[in-house]
């Protein structure tokens, strides 16, 4: 099943369990993915790639990582509890993420394989995360990077 189906069969389940905080994070993400179809130019009824899916889900992600700090700034902790509710139920549609070891790893081989320095960095943190397919965090692989390159 696709992680798109996977979606829309979790609205059904949300809404037979009562799940508002459920309902409501897998409606926007079905949503989005719709968006996401139309930006394509493709129809509403066709369905996203696992990875085009995927990207949507980490989007979703990262917008409720940046809502969270906000509202933590502007002295919201109603609002941030409330995001930080939701991104629970988002990541649970993420693969897990790589831990930092392997992507230490990942990047000396690749700092080796291109023979990266400083003037290369953003080169090489492409291509560390096109290598972990999306499983690692972009910020933490430039900070890897960047403390590798010294």
């Amino acid at each position: 099943m696709s992680l798109q189906q996977q979606i829309k069969d979790e609205i059904k389940e949300a809404m037979k369990a009562k799940d508002e905080i459920r309902l409501s994070v897998v409606r926007g993400l079905s949503a989005a993915m719709t968006n996401e179809l139309v930006a394509k130019g493709k129809k509403p009824t066709d369905e996203l790639s696992d990875d085009e899916a995927l990207g949507v889900i980490k989007r979703a992600s990262k917008q409720r990582q940046d809502s969270i700090a906000q509202f933590r700034a502007g002295g919201r902790e109603d609002l941030a509890s409330k995001e930080e509710a939701e991104l629970k139920v988002i990541d649970g549609y993420l693969p897990a993420a790589l831990p930092r070891e392997e992507i230490v790893k990942i990047a000396q081989a690749k700092i080796a394989e291109l023979g990266a320095d400083k003037s290369k960095m953003g080169v090489l943190i492409g291509a560390v995360v096109k290598e972990t397919k999306g499983a690692a965090d972009g910020a933490l692989v430039k900070t890897v990077i960047q403390e590798l390159l010294g």
